[in-house]
């Protein structure tokens, strides 16, 4: 066990302690923002706006920018989304859980298209689209970035893309180094897949109400 445990932080050798402090920080609010949005919580945007704020300076330290403007684009969709979610209608009643339209899937087309397009171009100007892992950051980022455009709009279909996502980044994030990081999409790939039975009961019980 000492072995793991060595191999483990071994890979934090180097690394600025305030660094590590702030990645575990976000880890711990990223759980809990995701926990929070399994349970349909709307604590879910507060303690995911900390933790996108903890890795947006995180990842552009370590010039990972696919990574960078995936949180830089949860941050803003965290803020439309607590906005979205405090919403009521007439009857005042919560925005609730809805399968995503035929319209819904053509934006979500177009979102990971143009997001991959607009990744590949901030790489190519960097000049750092000359590894795999560029290739793997742009994919995931064209994903989470659909995932998070459909849970700020409450859909049921946002935990497919985030479970897609979460499996990819496990091994991307434990190749870069952040141990931590690979760890919480580990995490975040179980409470997905439990994260969308919770949703899609929660549609069926609205659809049984109407």
């Amino acid at each position: 066990m000492n072995h793991i445990f060595d191999w483990f932080f071994s890979q934090y050798q180097g690394v600025p302690t305030h660094l590590i402090i702030l990645e575990f920080t976000g880890v711990v609010f990223g759980f809990l923002s995701v926990w929070y949005s399994k349970k349909e919580n709307i604590l879910v945007y507060p303690t995911g706006i900390v933790s996108t704020a903890i890795f947006v300076y995180i990842l552009l330290f370590y010039g990972l920018l696919g990574d960078m403007l995936i949180n830089v684009y949860y941050f803003i969709m965290s803020i439309y989304g607590w906005y979205y979610w405090t919403r009521k209608d007439a009857n005042n009643h919560e925005v609730p859980v809805t399968k995503t339209t035929n319209k819904e899937h053509i934006w979500s087309l177009f979102i990971f298209i143009f997001t991959i397009l607009f990744v590949v171009a901030v790489y190519l100007y960097d000049g750092k689209f000359n590894t795999w892992t560029a290739y793997i950051d742009t994919l995931t980022t064209g994903i989470f970035f659909v995932g998070m455009w459909l849970m700020a709009k409450k859909k049921l279909e946002n935990w497919i893309y985030w479970i897609i996502g979460d499996i990819i980044s496990v091994p991307l994030y434990f190749y870069k180094g952040l141990m931590f990081t690979s760890f919480q999409y580990l995490l975040f790939t179980v409470i997905a897949i439990y994260g969308y039975k919770a949703w899609k009961k929660s549609l069926n019980s609205n659809q049984q109400i109407v």
